[in-house]
């Protein structure tokens, strides 16, 4: 707080939220919201830091929406499950690299920073904890990705099956005749980095043969 000229502060729990406005009622630069994170426009209080500590089941839409912010999400730096925060962070090749990885990286640089052990917390959970910061960037434009949603989706299809080919899972789609052309064709999802999606993405987008 010492470091904030404001703090929006959203929390699902009524009775939390209460006590949350009890507890710093003296101090004009918190307000707190008694809402679901997930349906509040986290735009409307336009650039700014975001922080929190993730509800597990449900942080893959909270970084989803974050991601979406654009530049209004000048950083993020959040505490969420130890084995998401790997996925986010993965560099292609790793166990760990997947759609979650690709989604998550055409927006933004990702960093794990650090881990947190069960103890930190109260109740413990049965779980680590890490903290990773996100900083977005516009890498998706650099990257000619004019479209990143339907950018995604074709990523989505690439890791349908994780330990099929390429191959194997985008000549259902796009045909076979399209993609064992491609030099990717033989390799699987987990071995493609960002910027050979985006070229593979291009060479589909451009080619008039491609199935819709």
């Amino acid at each position: 707080m010492e470091r904030c000229a404001r703090v929006i502060a959203i929390e699902l729990d009524a009775e939390l939220a209460g006590y949350l406005r009890e507890k710093f009622a003296g101090d004009s630069r918190l307000e707190v919201i008694q809402g679901d994170v997930l349906t509040t426009d986290l735009g409307q209080w336009g650039p700014a830091v975001v922080t929190g500590n993730l509800p597990y089941y449900i942080t893959s839409p909270i970084v989803e929406k974050i991601t979406a912010l654009g530049p209004l999400a000048r950083r993020a730096v959040l505490l969420v499950q130890k084995e998401v925060a790997e996925r986010l962070a993965a560099p292609p090749g790793s166990r760990a690299y997947g759609y979650l990885s690709v989604a998550v990286q055409l927006f933004a640089a990702v960093r794990l920073l650090f881990e947190v052990r069960p103890s930190a917390f109260h109740p413990p959970p049965k779980v680590d904890s890490a903290v990773v910061r996100l900083d977005p960037h516009g890498r998706a434009a650099e990257l000619g990705i004019g479209d990143p949603r339907a950018f995604l989706e074709f990523v989505g299809i690439c890791f349908r099956q994780k330990r099929k080919t390429l191959r194997n899972n985008l000549a259902p789609v796009y045909g076979r005749e399209v993609v064992d052309a491609w030099p990717e064709a033989s390799l699987r999802a987990e071995q493609i980095p960002l910027e050979t999606f985006a070229a593979m993405y291009r060479r589909l987008v451009s080619c008039p043969r491609r199935i819709s």
